[in-house]
């Protein structure tokens, strides 16, 4: 009787070892579905990241942020400045996904079938450094705009000769050196991989938390 009670305790020591180490293996997010938080680092940039969740899982990226610094809560877009606070998207854009909110549509003057073809490569076509290189947002772009709204400059218009929009969004890159640092415009970049999988799984509306380790300096 004693011997078959140590079988039967070691057997359950390594049915629940076998348990712990499946659960180990298994990284479950905690993120509520098709929410965004970003994390920026002013002292590591390199160390800025996002995450989500993606099939039940947790997808983590690297990010890189504005060239002038993190904007507080609330703050009207600024050239290089990222803003911090909670955002939703209002639009989607990449080669296979066209994806707008109706007011914006509406403003922009043009049909959604005419949008749907020609903003985004439009928006990727341009140079905007004068230097030759176009496709400076890579595969993708993610449009954001903040929650509660506040007054922004955004809007359709033609930049050199070329029609565009331009907002605060989560968009890729033609130079993935430029991840991890603070160098663009105000938006945040990542590399077109982890971009095309976000892309895949984010909807209109979904929420994006943006958030630093310091505090706001503009």
């Amino acid at each position: 009787m004693r011997l078959a009670q140590m079988l039967m305790v070691t057997t359950s020591a390594l049915m629940l070892s076998g348990c712990m180490q499946q659960r180990q293996t298994t990284k479950v997010s905690s993120l509520e579905e098709g929410s965004i938080e970003i994390n920026l680092n002013q002292v590591l940039p390199q160390e800025s990241q996002g995450k989500t969740e993606s099939d039940g899982k947790e997808l983590v990226f690297e990010v890189g942020y504005g060239k002038n610094g993190v904007g507080c809560i609330g703050s009207t877009f600024e050239e290089g400045v990222t803003p911090l606070g909670t955002f939703k998207v209002n639009a989607i854009m990449s080669k296979d996904r066209f994806e707008m909110d109706e007011d914006l549509i509406q403003k922009s003057g043009k049909t959604e079938s005419y949008l749907a073809k020609n903003l985004f490569n439009n928006m990727n076509s341009i140079d905007f450094k004068g230097d030759g290189e176009v496709g400076e947002y890579g595969s993708g772009y993610i449009s954001l705009t903040p929650v509660p709204s506040t007054p922004q400059p955004f809007r359709f218009n033609e930049y050199d000769g070329t029609y565009r929009w331009y907002s605060f969004a989560i968009h890729g890159t033609n130079d993935e050196t430029r991840i991890g640092q603070r160098v663009t415009g105000g938006c945040i970049n990542m590399n077109n991989r982890d971009l095309n999988q976000l892309i895949k799984t984010i909807n209109l509306g979904d929420e994006v938390l943006i958030t630093s380790n310091q505090p706001c300096n503009r």
